[in-house]
């Protein structure tokens, strides 16, 4: 079977379907031949000499490409001109908004052919390696922070000079998901103080784990903001009041602003006023990764960066095109798995009984099979079931063979022990029962995060010298007080340290 990858013609898109090393994969390791449009990747950085390189054949023009290949691999959804080239049987993949586009999801099923929509791809674990949707926000999220960045008039990390202070970036995150993660990573590890928000609780703890503050909205009610499908809802009019009146709050506090919240099928909605503009400093910033579905911001001008009120927002659509190198590269490795899950080039199949398959599924085969059925990926918690608890079995310690013949042995050592009548050897041999019987019991039953199980052990053993050495301290022989002494110290040293390395052990493990 044959793979075409063709020159994205939507205005200002940079970004390739397949790079050499994604193409050398689907050859070497699929079985796919692969034909690339000349051309296809230069603006990504990627010659036709590479592709070569790689074992791909170079087609002239987009029209060889799309009649000889099988499947045709694309960035952007096929402009009117490009519907024209699919042919019965073909196979399209390619981000295709499905939800937004059903003329053109009527147009490819009135070309008989198979179009898969990658953004459909449904967020389960199996499925996270050829999650086009993920990776491509990733890359916006941190272009978002680069973008900011660079109309921003100071440093993002606070720095205290010769020169005087400079207070460090305060950054505000709208949308807790991939792309807002991301956008925490960045700034957080340019220095900036960052805070985020999102309707769906259950990301706080990440949120926190990036070393960013999570806003918590003091709602009355027991509202989720999440989605069996793992993305955000629409909310309730109270819910959105409150939220709104916590973003007017921090909007005169924070410098920068990056706002992440998209509901798949739906308009995007306004979080950022222009109220709220206003009531920023001037020169802050507002990146507004909405912008493709009408912005989340009221200023948002798509692709262009506009002034309200002395404060700069950001409306580019192409934040990952602007990374074309990068995007290219885990887009490309995003469609490899896709096609290994889909069973290379000898076993190839559009199977409907795959979860992930059909979710992606948008057309097959003439058909417009859009909306797939619903797959449950949420990560909310899911209500207790309280069961009754089942009646534990007494299972009796039977005594063994080893068990007597041990205390057998216990009992003669005892009595061979009175048996000598030495006074003073049974009061020693006393005290080292009791002192293994204190050391065991005060030193193993700390608490288990204070220790490793070897250094209990070891503590334990220590411990019983101590006491030793404490009965043979007040000893009339000056030798055996010595060495007592001696015994004391060097124990007591053991168990210092003991302790003061698992301390620092621990700390490895802590933020």
């Amino acid at each position: 079977m044959k793979v075409g990858v063709t020159k994205e013609i939507y205005p200002g898109e940079c970004r390739v379907a397949a790079t050499p090393e994604t193409a050398r994969r689907l050859i070497d390791k699929l079985g796919f031949e692969v034909v690339v449009e000349t051309g296809a990747g230069d603006a990504a950085s990627f010659h036709d000499d590479s592709y070569q390189d790689a074992g791909c054949v170079i087609a002239d023009d987009a029209a060889d490409v799309w009649n000889d290949a099988d499947i045709l691999l694309k960035v952007r959804s096929p402009q009117e001109q490009e519907v024209e080239y699919l042919r019965e049987g073909q196979v399209l993949i390619c981000f295709l908004a499905p939800a937004q586009n059903e003329t053109l999801l009527e147009k490819i099923a009135g070309r008989n052919a198979t179009a898969l929509a990658v953004e459909a791809v449904p967020r389960i674990s199996r499925a996270q390696k050829l999650d086009a949707l993920s990776s491509m926000a990733n890359i916006a999220g941190y272009r978002a922070v680069v973008e900011a960045a660079g109309l921003f008039g100071r440093f993002f990390t606070g720095q205290i000079t010769a020169a005087g202070k400079v207070p460090p970036a305060k950054v505000l995150v709208i949308g807790a998901g991939v792309a807002g993660l991301a956008a925490i990573g960045t700034a957080r590890g340019l220095g900036a103080v960052v805070r985020a928000f999102d309707v769906r609780p259950e990301v706080a703890d990440q949120v926190k784990s990036m070393g960013a503050e999570f806003l918590m909205l003091e709602f009355e009610g027991d509202e989720q903001g999440g989605t069996s499908g793992g993305y955000a809802k629409t909310m309730s009019k109270e819910f959105i009041d409150a939220e709104m009146a916590l973003f007017a709050a921090q909007a005169k506090e924070v410098d920068i602003i990056i706002t992440t919240a998209l509901i798949p099928g739906k308009p995007a909605p306004k979080l950022i006023t222009r109220e709220m503009l206003r009531s920023m400093r001037r020169g802050s910033v507002v990146v507004d990764l909405a912008a493709e579905q009408g912005g989340n911001c009221e200023a948002t001008v798509p692709d262009k960066v506009v002034q309200y009120e002395g404060v700069h927002v950001v409306g580019y659509r192409d934040l990952t095109s602007r990374l074309a190198h990068t995007s290219s590269q885990l887009y490309g490795t995003n469609l490899y798995h896709l096609l290994d899950e889909m069973g290379g080039a000898e076993k190839f199949d559009v199977d409907m009984e795959d979860d992930v398959v059909r979710s992606a599924t948008v057309v097959k085969d003439g058909h417009v099979t859009w909306p797939p059925p619903p797959v449950s990926v949420s990560a909310a918690p899911k209500e207790k079931v309280v069961e009754s608890a089942a009646p534990s079995a007494v299972v009796e310690k039977k005594i063994g063979l080893f068990d007597v013949s041990l205390m057998v042995v216990a009992a003669l050592l005892l009595v061979g022990v009175a048996m000598t009548r030495d006074q003073g050897f049974i009061t020693d041999f006393t005290v080292f029962l009791l002192s293994c019987l204190i050391g065991w019991q005060v030193i193993w039953n700390v608490t288990a995060s204070l220790h490793a199980p070897l250094m209990s052990v070891t503590n334990a053993i220590s411990g019983i010298i101590i006491v030793g050495g404490m009965i043979q301290v007040g000893a009339a022989d000056p030798i055996a007080a010595w060495l007592g002494a001696l015994a004391i110290f060097v124990a007591t040293l053991n168990i210092a340290g003991g302790f003061l390395i698992t301390h620092r052990m621990l700390g490895l493990f802590r933020k």
